[in-house]
């Protein structure tokens, strides 16, 4: 079995990206039992760790870590390999691989070179499973979740004005990423819904590690960083607590684009 994840990388990040990272693995057995189903597989082994860092990325940076693997489940195997390249120019030999995926990255690649790769790639009866998270997301605490997810959702949608024209294929839930997949044998899944635990400040970093935050804090630096503090302050209010360690419930929907390539 050799499984392959494309991941975005991120230059100016600086490690803020914790809290969303934690969001992809969770989603990873869900989307692991539709792969089996469909190729008869068993993939558990193959299956990359921590493919993620994509919403936090900059449409700049056009390189991809790629894991791949051949029956390991350690990232330090010998049987792992792992290398930076573009997306759309993947260093595997023709049809070499059971399970190409990408997670919370394939909005930034060149999506026709990128698919093109992907048919080249995938060996006959492999799949490819492309998802990311949404911008779909609650907070829920105690009686206050309406109240709390609306002050969240206040920043998001203030953020979502400086977000790149890239982020409108998650909004419109890789519907032309679904459409694109050359292979007929194909599904978009929209209703993967998770649930992380997560802190006061654990949200507000996400909200400072997301794309549209970096492009908002370049244009205005002062009220960037104001955002993130009047939108902690109001959290903790509508929560009656002081400490931002409080932790929360963080409601988020998936998307999944999964294609098997014919035999």
């Amino acid at each position: 079995m050799r499984a392959a994840c494309a991941m975005g990388t991120s230059e100016s990040g600086r490690g803020r990206v914790t809290e969303a990272q934690d969001i992809i693995p969770s989603i990873c057995t869900h989307i692991l039992s539709k792969v089996q189903a469909k190729s008869g597989s068993q993939l558990t082994q193959a299956w990359p760790p921590r493919c993620s860092r994509g919403e936090g990325t900059q449409p700049s940076t056009r390189n991809t870590g790629l894991h791949r693997a051949k029956g390991c489940s350690k990232p330090s195997s010998p049987t792992c390999r792992r290398s930076v390249c573009p997306a759309e120019e993947l260093p595997f030999e023709d049809a070499s691989v059971d399970l190409l995926t990408s997670f919370t990255a394939a909005h930034w690649f060149d999506i026709e070179k990128f698919m093109r790769e992907a048919n080249r790639v995938v060996k006959p009866g492999g799949c490819v499973v492309i998802s990311t998270y949404t911008v779909d997301m609650s907070l829920r605490y105690g009686n206050c979740s309406e109240k709390l997810t609306k002050v969240f959702r206040e920043s998001w949608d203030l953020l979502l004005k400086y977000s790149h024209n890239r982020i409108k294929l998650v909004l419109e839930d890789y519907k032309d990423i679904f459409e694109a997949l050359p292979f007929p044998d194909k599904k978009r899944i929209t209703d993967i819904f998770d649930k992380i635990p997560m802190t006061v400040a654990g949200v507000v970093g996400y909200l400072e590690s997301v794309s549209p935050y970096q492009a908002f804090k370049k244009n205005d630096p002062e009220a960037a960083k104001s955002l993130l503090q009047e939108t902690e302050k109001r959290m903790l209010e509508v929560m009656g607590v002081s400490s931002r360690e409080t932790p929360v419930e963080f409601w988020v929907r998936h998307v999944c684009v999964l294609g098997c390539k014919g035999r």
